[in-house]
């Protein structure tokens, strides 16, 4: 589920759709959640689809540690690709803002954790990287962790709406983490080697 103080909104030709703020969203907001109404769909059932649902679900979806697909069901899965992105997902099936996000703008994330199937790429940023790979959470996730072990003690400082869809033992693992009590799980923790099966 994506936070509710945002909005889709037309961004560009070449970008389409994309979610933004409706409110002030301060480093930690959690931005999304994985909820019981996200669809989940496997590698044989997407195989066993007609080309016409394989394609919304290739543009739609994401594929979690298991390779299986998932498909947002509401207007989270209109959030865009940045490789400057402003939310990034962690490994307990939510995202959170790494830097506060301001009325108006966009929520992105880097699609390079998101085990796309294929190559993409996305309009040029003019940063260093210019297309996402299958394995970029092989080559960065290190750098992901870093960004969000600097913001993940933020969490707790605000009320979060969407906190009612976390599992109580998870908030508690989440302060612990917050705290200090507990090391954060890295993001590598969402990878899906398809090679290795």
């Amino acid at each position: 589920m994506i936070h509710p103080n945002t909005e889709l909104k037309f961004i560009s030709e070449d970008i389409g759709y994309g979610v933004v703020a409706t409110e002030f969203m301060p480093v930690g907001t959690i931005t999304w959640i994985l909820d019981k109404l996200d669809r989940e769909f496997t590698p044989e059932t997407f195989n066993a689809m007609d080309p016409i649902y394989k394609s919304i679900l290739d543009m739609y979806s994401y594929r979690n540690n298991k390779g299986n697909f998932i498909l947002c069901w509401d207007n989270g899965r209109f959030v865009n690709h940045s490789f400057k992105s402003n939310c990034l997902t962690t490994a307990y099936d939510f995202e959170i803002a790494i830097r506060d996000i301001q009325p108006g703008e966009q929520l992105t994330d880097d699609y390079g954790y998101l085990n796309i199937t294929e190559p993409f790429e996305p309009v040029d940023e003019g940063t260093d990287r210019k297309v996402v790979y299958p394995d970029d959470l092989v080559n960065f996730h290190k750098t992901w962790d870093t960004q969000l072990k600097k913001v993940f003690n933020k969490i707790v400082d605000y009320n979060q709406p969407l906190k009612d869809l976390i599992k109580h033992e998870l908030w508690q693992k989440i302060e612990r983490i917050a705290n200090g009590k507990e090391a954060m799980d890295s993001i590598f923790h969402n990878y899906y080697n398809e090679k290795s099966l």
